[in-house]
């Protein structure tokens, strides 16, 4: 059994040796000498070998004929085959001859190839190359020529775009390294670009404000022109401008254009705007550069310290600004012209300046520009200068307003210069009131023409009939300072109104005001000039009794001044919260005073007289005649008084009544006098003619007016005293004395005493007893005891009158 396996895989070898190939064997062969029947299996294949080549044999027997067939045919094919190869190796000598040149040709071709191959991809990478050199280049000139904001652009292209193509290249890493150095000088040269745009601009601030103010100054006249043809149906409308385009940028305000695009038959030429005026590139530039950088914080807060800075400068006033209107121009251009360009900034750019920026600098400016204009406006004491700067500061605001600022506090302030201009304008007025005061002649004018009348009375509303009446040449009742009093304070009136305008008060904030400050100048100014005049020491009674006249027409006119006041104002006089004029108290007051400085006048005149009097009080014979001294002041008064004939009826009665009784009492003076110590009755008869004339110029009525004898009662206690001592009626005295009946009423004990004392003392004077009483030397006892007695009773009265 086990040998019918082994042949049967010995044969199963065999079959795969002769169907495998021979490189394929050597695991077959392996497997036989492997196992234990080397021998036997060689057998078996020496026997296979053997019937392989007995069939070869058998195979090459059947096919020999054949084969010497195809011997035969080869043999014949050889000779063919010798000539085809002598043939070949001819064709291939002359080949080879002739090709050598074609190889060399080829090998040049070869060569020519890889040359050209290599410049085409030399040709395509400097195609790569040469946009990044030339942007390289490109960026370099931009550079140079300043043209920093597409220096930025290139170079960003250059480094995103074209570098990342090249970057195995050693030049593009050069480039690379250069990109932050690149950078940051663009960041240095558009920064330097915008510090000298800082200088340029404060230096051009003057020029912006001032060409702003003048346009808003256009605006405003033509808003007036149009606003006074619109209401006589004649505007014309004004084109519409049309929109501003979108490119980035926000619309430039309406002040920024420069140009009043409004319709007129005449052209004007265009104002300047402030991009006409100022190159905002550099700004623009370095925004752009710093905002590609990621730096735009950086920037605007650079950009904001420093405009802060150079608005502290601009608000900074010059010393000497007060001295003239040019100094307040210019400070208030400087302001203008760094708003208007911070207003062009807000409106040009977005977000490097924003409104709470804008709103913080305009209250800081606001304050340090009110705070400057109260301190320089203090120092102002001429009204014009004045008045200059408060159309400069409203022409000020109103430019301002326009570029969207608010300015209600500089209509307020204007209030507060209001009430300084108003007191310089009453320090003006008073000078121009002592000036007119003290030039005037105090005398009526006298007119010779009707001309001149006319045009005095149209200066002046005064109505008389009667002065109307006369014939040329007349006077009027008044001097020269009436209607130039009267004018200058309708001229007063007239500055106060001018400070007014444009101040946007209503009609009846303006009448208030002016009501105000004329009450101040009647009440305040003009009535210290008429009293100063009044209290000077050289005024003469013609003159105070012109100043009375003068004031009592003025105090009329005082209804003209309300009338006029109400047609400038056009606020009619009974509305609830208008004023009233205080003129009339003024010349009530001045005439007060006048009239008192007459009374005071006249009793100083009349003590002048009086101490010329040079009573001898120890004379025995009187005369029968008034002194010399009373006579003359007699013949003062009588002329005093005829000039008061133009005054009112009771001024000069009360005038009159007083130098009476000024008169009387200094008379009682007199006589009672310490220095006295004795008088006679000779004396007595002597003063008793005196006030006798006194009596007598009482009577005849020196002022109309007095009834009866009122004038009279001025003398009668001295009446009554002298005729108690001359009558010697001393029972009267004392019996009566207390009664409202008693004849000696007025006559008092104590005063009595005084005389009676200084009469007993001549009586007891032993050198003058035989002469001044040699009537009396039969009782010259009794008299003394009876003295006495009076004298005691008298005493008696006064201690009783006092307890």
């Amino acid at each position: 059994m086990a040998e019918l396996e082994t042949a049967a895989e010995h044969e199963r070898i065999l079959r795969e040796i002769e169907s495998t190939e021979t490189a394929c064997i050597g695991p077959t062969l392996r497997s036989v000498y492997d196992g234990e029947e080397h021998g036997h299996f060689m057998d078996k294949l020496e026997l296979r070998i053997k019937n392989h080549d007995r069939e070869i044999e058998k195979m090459c027997n059947f096919h020999y004929q054949g084969f010497v067939d195809s011997i035969t045919e080869l043999l014949k094919v050889r000779g063919e085959a010798e000539k085809l190869k002598n043939q070949s190796t001819d064709t291939n000598r002359r080949l080879q001859l002739e090709g050598a040149e074609l190889i060399s040709s080829m090998k040049e071709l070869q060569q020519c190839r890889i040359q050209q191959r290599n410049i085409a991809t030399t040709v395509d990478k400097l195609n790569m190359c040469l946009p990044v050199l030339e942007m390289y280049s490109k960026l370099h000139a931009q550079m140079k020529s300043k043209r920093h904001y597409p220096a930025l652009k290139t170079l960003e292209q250059l480094e995103h775009s074209f570098l990342p193509q090249v970057s195995h290249y050693r030049f593009c890493q050069v480039m690379v390294d250069n990109i932050p150095k690149l950078r940051e000088e663009i960041k240095d040269v558009s920064m330097s670009d915008l510090k000298d745009f800082l200088e340029s601009i404060r230096k051009h601030s003057e020029r912006i404000g001032e060409t702003a103010m003048k346009q808003a100054q256009q605006q405003r006249t033509l808003d007036n022109i149009l606003s006074v043809q619109g209401k006589r149906g004649l505007a014309k409308r004004p084109r519409k401008c049309p929109s501003p385009e979108l490119n980035g940028t926000s619309p430039m305000s309406e002040q920024d254009s420069g140009i009043l695009d409004v319709e007129d038959e005449e052209e004007e030429e265009e104002a300047p705007g402030t991009q006409d005026l100022v190159d905002f590139s550099p700004v623009y530039r370095c925004l752009h550069i710093y905002t590609v950088l990621g730096s735009r914080e950086t920037f605007e807060n650079y950009y904001r310290k420093q405009r802060r800075k150079q608005a502290r400068l601009v608000l900074q006033p010059p010393s000497n600004m007060h001295e003239t209107l040019d100094g307040y121009r210019k400070y208030f251009h400087q302001i203008i012209g760094f708003f208007v360009v911070e207003d062009h900034i807000l409106h040009t750019t977005l977000g490097l300046v924003n409104r709470a920026y804008i709103d913080e600098l305009w209250d800081l400016a606001l304050s340090k520009t009110m705070a400057a204009l109260r301190t320089h406006s203090s120092y102002c004491s001429d009204p014009n200068l004045v008045l200059d700067l408060k159309n400069l500061i409203v022409h000020f605001a109103d430019t301002l307003q326009g570029y969207g600022f608010p300015v209600n506090q500089l209509f307020d302030m204007l209030l507060e210069i209001r009430d300084q201009y108003s007191e310089i304008l009453l320090k003006k007025w008073a000078l121009l009131f002592r000036n007119i005061l003290d030039t005037d002649n105090y005398s009526p004018i006298p007119v010779t023409d009707e001309e001149t009348y006319r045009k005095l009375v149209g200066q002046f509303p005064f109505q008389d009939s009667e002065v109307e009446k006369q014939q040329f040449p007349k006077k009027f009742p008044f001097s020269e300072f009436v209607p130039k009093v009267y004018c200058q304070i309708k001229e007063f009136i007239y500055a106060c109104l001018k400070f007014s305008e444009d101040l946007h008060l209503s009609s009846t904030e303006v009448d208030d005001m002016i009501r105000k400050s004329t009450n101040l100048l009647l009440t305040r100014t003009l009535s210290n000039c008429l009293q100063n005049v009044i209290k000077r020491k050289n005024v003469g009674l013609t003159e105070l009794v012109q100043i009375i006249i003068n004031t009592t027409h003025l105090e009329v006119s005082c209804k003209y001044l309300e009338e006029f006041i109400t047609n400038i104002t056009g606020v009619l006089p009974d509305t609830v919260h208008t004023s009233k004029l205080y003129g009339l108290t003024t010349f009530k007051d001045a005439r007060q005073a006048a009239e008192e400085e007459i009374y005071t006048n006249l009793n100083q005149k009349i003590d002048q007289f009086l101490q010329l009097a040079d009573y001898d009080w120890l004379v025995s014979d009187p005369s029968t005649q008034a002194s010399d001294y009373l006579v003359d002041l007699v013949a003062f008064l009588n002329s005093t008084f005829a000039v008061f004939t133009h005054l009112p009826g009771k001024v000069a009665q009360t005038a009159c009544m007083s130098a009476c009784k000024h008169l009387s009492t200094s008379l009682t003076q007199l006589l009672l006098e310490a220095e006295v110590k004795q008088i006679t009755m000779g004396a007595l008869q002597q003063f008793n003619q005196d006030v006798k004339e006194c009596e007598r110029f009482a009577r005849s009525g020196p002022v109309p007016g007095f009834q009866g004898d009122t004038l009279q009662l001025a003398f009668i206690d001295l009446r009554q005293l002298l005729d108690l001592f001359i009558k010697w009626d001393w029972s009267t005295y004392l019996a009566d004395y207390g009664q409202p009946t008693c004849k000696y009423l007025r006559v008092n004990p104590t005063t009595a005493l005084i005389l009676l004392e200084k009469i007993y003392r001549v009586m007891k004077d032993p050198s003058r007893k035989n002469n001044v009483f040699a009537q009396f030397r039969k009782n010259e006892r009794d008299k003394q005891k009876l003295i006495e007695t009076v004298a005691k009773q008298l005493r008696s009265l006064i201690n009783s009158h006092h307890s």
